[in-house]
């Protein structure tokens, strides 16, 4: 059973003066966005500069203090019960720590993200059709690791963990991806493997994928907007060419020279295109 495509005609995420505070800190002040179809953004800036609270607040996992978050003309943070629980369907969360249930085996672990698309008796006792295998099975195919169907998730490394968790999220037939850090813990070799798999998904399915990165290497090859966030607010928003070294040192700032120094061999941005596709179809 193939996936199906999974792109969305039209849709547009409109973030409007969402502001998130924690106690006496703002994590998030006042920030506005609109978010076509098919994207892959990138979110940059420091430690602590709220990139993780913009994304938890659009999967509503965490609510915002002020502002909106609407998509298609529906007012995201209006949403309860079983309307919020199809709008983590549609906007898929992917964690830095891969949030798998380590001893649960892949395929398991996979289809939890069908639970929402299962009648609830079926949803509760996890009795999967053979489709809903069919489709996870698939989904392990798209990166390379449906021989791993029957470990147990804890014995996995981390890319191939993180792989899982990418898998997942497709299952849910997302119209958006929320990967916030996807890579911090992975080494440059699997950090590759992973980021062309959220490349794969973009390209290949039209899902718009909006990634938090520490990295700006990693936010240059890999995505065809940069949204810069210093201290909550949007300080940058354009093509990853106009973001300038002197623009990376204003958003870093003392972690500038460090961000910037990390020069490491990255494919060119066509390059990646081309591997992320070159996966199994």
């Amino acid at each position: 059973m193939a996936i199906r495509h999974l792109a969305a005609e039209g849709f547009l995420l409109s973030i409007r003066d969402i502001s998130r505070q924690f106690a006496t800190k703002t994590a998030v002040d006042n920030v506005s966005l609109e978010i076509e179809p098919g994207g892959f953004i990138g979110v940059i800036g420091r430690s602590g500069a709220g990139k993780s609270t913009l994304l938890r607040m659009i999967n509503r996992l965490v609510d915002p203090t002020s502002g909106r978050i609407v998509f298609n003309g529906v007012d995201v943070t209006g949403l309860r019960g079983r309307d919020l629980r199809r709008w983590r369907q549609s906007a898929a969360m992917i964690f830095q720590q891969f949030n798998l249930s380590g001893r649960l085996d892949v395929l398991t672990n996979v289809l939890m993200g069908r639970l929402n698309h299962v009648p609830a008796p079926r949803a509760v006792l996890k009795l999967w059709s053979d489709e809903d295998k069919a489709i996870a099975l698939s989904a392990l195919e798209q990166f390379d690791i449906a021989g791993l169907a029957a470990q147990r998730a804890e014995s996995l490394s981390g890319g191939q963990q993180q792989r899982v968790a990418i898998a997942r999220a497709l299952v849910q037939e997302p119209q958006i991806v929320l990967a916030d850090e996807p890579v911090a813990s992975l080494d440059p070799r699997n950090t590759k493997v992973v980021m062309d798999a959220l490349l794969r998904i973009n390209k290949h399915y039209g899902i718009t994928v909006i990634c938090n990165l520490h990295s700006l290497d990693l936010a240059r090859t890999y995505c065809d907007r940069l949204i810069g966030i210093a201290s909550g607010r949007v300080v940058f928003d354009g093509a990853p060419d106009a973001l300038t070294d002197d623009v990376a040192r204003d958003l870093y700032g003392l972690e500038a020279e460090d961000v910037l120094g990390k020069a490491a061999a990255m494919p060119h941005p066509q390059a990646a295109m081309a591997n992320a596709l070159s996966m199994p179809a």
